[in-house]
Formats: C-alpha cells, sequence, structure tokens
C-alpha cells in the first residue's frame, strides 16, 4: 500500500475541489463532477479512469472533511423523475486546502478579482 504526505492533495482530488469550488454554494454531484472531469480530457469527451476512482476520491475527500456530503430532498428528485442525488459542497477547510496544494491557482485572480 502507498502512503503519501499527510494534506497532499492528488490530482483527482485537486480537480474535484477546483470543481466544488466553482460550484459553490449549491454544490454537485457524483455524475457532474464525472462530466465536467471527462471534459477536462484535451476538451473532448472521454470516460474517467472509472466512476468508482471518482466516488473513492469523493469519499477520502469527505472523511478529510474537504468536502461535506447531503442527500437532496426527495421532493426535487421527484419533481424531475429522478432518483436522489448526494450533494457535495467544499468546506472552508477544502478550500484551504486546495489554496495551499501545489499547482494551484490564485482563486481571486481567476475570479477576476484585483490582486491584493
Amino acid at each position: 500500500m502507498a502512503y503519501r504526505k499527510p494534506g497532499t492533495l492528488l490530482p483527482l482530488e485537486r480537480r474535484v475541489l477546483e470543481v466544488a469550488v466553482s460550484r459553490a454554494p449549491e454544490g454537485t454531484y457524483g455524475f457532474a463532477l464525472a462530466q465536467e472531469l471527462a471534459a477536462d480530457v484535451a476538451g473532448e469527451r472521454k470516460r474517467l479512469i472509472g466512476h468508482g476512482t471518482l466516488y473513492k476520491a469523493l469519499d477520502r475527500l469527505r472523511r478529510a472533511e474537504l468536502l461535506t456530503a447531503h442527500w437532496e430532498s426527495p421532493e426535487d428528485a421527484a419533481a424531475e423523475d429522478r432518483p436522489r442525488r448526494r450533494i457535495y459542497s467544499v468546506t472552508a477547510k477544502g478550500a484551504q486546502a486546495l489554496e495551499a496544494a501545489p499547482g494551484s491557482v490564485d482563486r481571486g485572480a481567476q475570479l477576476g478579482e484585483a490582486p491584493a
């Protein structure tokens, strides 16, 4: 079993946090994340390594308290005649981890804010 330094984010985990930050405060769900991550691959629609890989990363991030997860209301799902979705949102700790991660971009600059 490979071990990594505490606080280190894998590239997939960093990208998941980036997407979660971009979708705050509404949050996102697994399939939408998978679609966005697939679109990242040279602008082409390719399958993620595997949905199991994504959901394992989501669970690691949730257990590390970098993401929160909750089930959407049954009424919202019923209104669209589909199963309920588990909604993931970045925590303050997750946003800090993303900022500290090597290769992360300045979020303020990305959002068009003037540097301090």
